[in-house]
């Protein structure tokens, strides 16, 4: 099995040396193209205006100036002779939950394999958000293996992919595994205005503590009771429910 490794923290970023390890648990046929520098938060994007820089940084490991979603065009048309089987992204630093996940670049590198017609997984590490930023790796690193094995083996349809989440408490006091949803959380985005050394204003977006729906089924809430998230994600946006009530105001009303 060929797997293709990217993330969006960047090519040093320890969560992606985690997934290497995670994935030479299951092939010895490992690829890495990531981001030369962090790109986090700009979920499904390309690089259009700027050329794609690429720099070998050992055998079978590659940094790219671009997105994930570059990193894994350029694997697939550009580097490798043939598709990978299984496309892996992450091992990220936070969470991807509910709304967030279409921010993630993270998720983004998983959206990109689908795209691309590979079995794609995201797969991201829940920490306590302080000044350290202490990361668990051991949590993920302890229960993904046996996970992927596993969801290898399910039947996906065509435009789906699989969101992991791994919370944040001891390997050992993971209570289980739900396939999950997305929750709701509200949105958690401040603007923290500054001034620069000469005077001229600039501005920060800061994160800050957030409410959300934590019903039973969410990823939230699987999560919240250390337990692991699967959730698949469909590419297709469209939404079947209101497709006859849109139909309806058409045909009742004026259409120009």
């Amino acid at each position: 099995m060929r797997i293709l490794l990217t993330n969006d923290d960047g090519i040093h970023a320890e969560g992606l040396s985690v997934l290497e390890r995670i994935a030479r648990t299951i092939s010895d046929d490992v690829w890495v193209v990531a981001p030369e520098v962090d790109q986090s938060g700009l979920a499904h994007s390309l690089t259009l205006s700027e050329p794609l820089r690429l720099r070998q940084v050992s055998e079978r490991h590659f940094a790219l100036r671009g997105t994930p979603t570059d990193c894994v065009i350029m694997a697939v048309r550009q580097i490798l002779d043939c598709k990978p089987d299984l496309v892996l992204s992450g091992v990220n630093v936070g969470a991807n939950l509910a709304d967030d996940v279409t921010y993630s670049g993270t998720v983004a590198g998983a959206i990109e394999g689908t795209l691309q017609g590979i079995r794609s997984i995201a797969l991201s590490q829940a920490y306590q958000h302080t000044t350290d930023r202490a990361v668990s790796w051991d949590v993920v690193e302890t229960h993904a293996p046996a996970l992927i094995r596993t969801l290898m083996n399910v039947t996906l349809p065509d435009g789906t992919l699989i969101n992991l989440n791994f919370p944040n408490c001891p390997a050992d006091a993971v209570a289980g595994t739900d396939v999950t949803s997305q929750g709701k959380l509200e949105f958690g985005l401040s603007i923290d205005e500054r001034v620069d050394g000469r005077g001229f204003p600039y501005f920060w977006l800061r994160f800050g503590e957030r409410a959300g729906d934590f019903r039973a089924g969410t990823d939230i809430y699987a999560l919240r009771e250390n337990r692991i998230s699967v959730t698949p994600l469909k590419l297709d946006m469209t939404d079947y429910t209101v497709q006859d009530r849109i139909a309806r105001a058409l045909r009742e009303g004026t259409v120009a």
